[in-house]
């Protein structure tokens, strides 16, 4: 019934489906299993992609040749770059999207993907032969046979949902959870626990009286985030903005004593920064309100996603505190908010590539590893799909360093550090975030993308096209130069100070208050020059010349660090022998088994008298 494929895919959400166009479109035979076709790509909790960090990383998936920048520029209802009034190595892309067609728009991708085959059934086993995986069980009872396995379970495994008093097993509302892998990988040696994760109620959106609440509006200009040229709405959808209050809170915590948060009947720990609001109310105890996001989940659509407010008390209670919020008085509610619990494996089980380091060829991604959000998923199964089939083709493992990319940053977190929470990205994780930029995640990671044959010989030219550009701009910035009469009428509509001199347009740009776009428009000789130019390559020369000395400081320090993240550490080292290291290090050293030297000193509780031993040990 079944022909052997190269690379099995478990689990059709976010990782699942990237991890699936990865392998194909390198050449892979793959084949998604997924318990549920309707529920391909489903964004199981907030109607949206991108945010801070998140957005970067989407910009580096599409980079790479994944598909979720072009699915969210294609579905969504509204888009904001976030943190414009910081710098460049803040600003984060976000899209709200439309729910439905976002799925839509997944699924029609990978089924025009040549190579990716799909198949409705639960996972219930793996075959293991040897050390290998061979391929899956299904729970009918079919044995599928391929070189290699990808795991993106979500929130599957031995899921349970919590609301109030009442508990049941489930992987997503309304859907059954997969059981069997978890006691089969635990079987074989493998750590396994549990986290928690929640969402909020969906209300009527004509119930609601958006006169009380502030409207938040799209940019005007909607960037998205995609280098190739998506379609993108020539409208969009407003989100509302309102606030808990004292009321609110007093009435959520009457329903404490029926929470199964603070009833001891969840045993895993929730997202730190994603808190439920009962957590909210009693971690924040000093404030008397709390912000809520109020988004719609489509075009065509009267359902509303109440950001801010997940929770897992009773549905009387989320009813009556939710119609004492501004706007929600006459409030109806489609579908209460919930608890889920699930397994997840401690992901310093794994390689860089995301293989498993016990089973060879088995690969995890996404919430499996302890992650939270759409966007993390995305990018694990992205590397994990890429990884998959380099193994199987017998081809050199691809993983991205810290000082490439957020993806980076975020599996060498992983795989170093482990996470006893669900992990969440931020700008604050990265130590070059001036060098990681969502601006210029196209000139990062192409090359390497086309290199390996994912990204197109139009995505290359682009980006070369891209860079020429910028390089022109720079230069005539560098030789344009105003007289004050010239240039001091725009300063003065800055606030800015005069100049007394002639200077170079590049020194009049250093101003922090001086924008580049603006300057263009205000000044016919920069006008005529640089008009030609197209919008993105001015921002990238604009920011190139602004931050200078910062991205060449950062440049430096990555040259530094390279030493160390150069120097492998052979996989058979014995840490046990080392007798001048103290037993925890020996301990997480021969557990985690780091790659570089670089990775062992950001294993929590390496010290760098830790590191200088390993350095000599291994005649360095």
């Amino acid at each position: 019934m079944f022909p052997d494929y190269d690379v099995i895919v478990v689990g059709a959400g976010h990782a699942g489906c990237e991890a699936a166009a990865a392998a194909a479109n390198l050449g892979s035979k793959v084949l998604l299993v997924t318990m549920n076709m309707q529920t391909i790509a489903q964004m199981s909790c907030n109607p949206a992609m991108g945010g801070i960090a998140k957005g970067q990383i989407v910009r580096e998936i599409d980079a790479m040749g994944g598909y979720s920048g072009i699915v969210t520029d294609e579905s969504m209802i509204q888009f904001r770059m976030l943190n414009r009034s910081k710098g460049p190595a803040m600003w984060s892309p976000r899209a709200q999207s439309d729910r439905m067609m976002f799925a839509t728009k997944w699924r029609e991708m990978l089924e025009n993907t040549p190579n990716v085959d799909f198949y409705q059934d639960m996972v219930k086993g793996l075959v293991i032969k040897e050390g290998k995986a061979e391929g899956v069980i299904t729970g009918l009872g079919h044995e599928i046979r391929s070189k290699a396995v990808v795991l993106t379970n979500g929130t599957f495994l031995n899921g349970i949902i919590h609301i109030g008093e009442k508990n049941f097993g489930g992987g997503r509302a309304a859907e059954k959870a997969a059981t069997g892998i978890t006691e089969q990988l635990v079987s074989l040696g493998f750590e396994s626990d549990r986290l928690k994760t929640g969402t909020p109620p969906r209300v009527d959106g004509r119930s609601l009286d958006y006169s009380k609440m502030e409207e938040q509006p799209g940019d005007d200009d909607m960037t998205g985030f995609s280098y190739t040229d998506t379609v993108k709405p020539k409208q969009q959808r407003s989100c509302w903005i309102t606030y808990t209050n004292q009321q609110v809170h007093d009435i959520l915590k009457t329903g404490f004593d029926r929470s199964p948060m603070y009833a001891g009947r969840i045993d895993g720990v929730g997202p730190r920064y994603c808190p439920s609001i009962e957590d909210k109310i009693s971690r924040f105890a000093e404030r008397d309100r709390h912000q809520l996001f109020i988004e719609p989940e489509g075009w065509n659509t009267v359902e509303i996603y109440v950001n801010g407010f997940s929770t897992s008390l009773p549905e009387d209670v989320q009813y009556e505190a939710l119609r004492t919020v501004p706007g929600f008085e006459n409030v109806r509610i489609f579908r209460p908010g919930y608890a889920i619990e699930y397994d997840y494996f401690p992901p310093t089980q794994l390689r860089h590539t995301l293989e498993t380091k016990l089973i060879s060829g088995l690969f995890f991604a996404g919430q499996i590893n302890g992650t939270t959000g759409y966007e993390e998923a995305a990018c694990q199964g992205l590397m994990a799909g890429i990884n998959a089939h380099q193994k199987v083709k017998e081809l050199a493992p691809v993983i991205l360093e810290r000082s490439q990319a957020y993806i980076g940053v975020l599996i060498d977190d992983l795989i170093s550090k482990g996470t006893e929470e669900p992990y969440r990205m931020f700008t604050s994780r990265a130590e070059y975030r001036t060098l990681l930029r969502q601006d210029n995640a196209d000139s990062r990671l192409t090359e390497l993308s086309y290199k390996l044959g994912l990204a197109s010989q139009e995505r290359m030219d682009r980006v070369t096209a891209k860079k020429a550009e910028v390089e022109q701009i720079k230069a005539l910035l560098k030789e344009i130069s105003f007289e004050p009469s010239e240039i001091n009428p725009f300063l003065a509509t800055l606030g800015s100070s005069p100049i007394l001199e002639k200077q170079k347009s590049e020194k009049i740009l250093l101003r922090p208050d001086v924008d580049l776009p603006a300057m263009i428009t205000a000044t016919e000789k920069l006008k005529s020059k640089l008009d030609q130019f197209s919008k993105e390559a001015i921002e990238q020369a604009s920011i190139q010349i602004k931050y200078d000395v910062y991205i060449e400081k950062e440049r430096e320090l990555v040259s530094r660090m390279s030493q160390l993240e150069n120097l492998e550490i052979p996989e058979s080292f014995d840490y046990k022998k080392i007798q001048s290291l103290g037993s925890e290090a020996r301990e997480k050293l021969h557990r985690i088994r780091p790659r570089t030297l670089g990775q062992a000193s950001r294993i929590s509780g390496i010290n760098p008298s830790d590191v200088q031993i390993l350095m000599v040990f291994m005649g360095r």
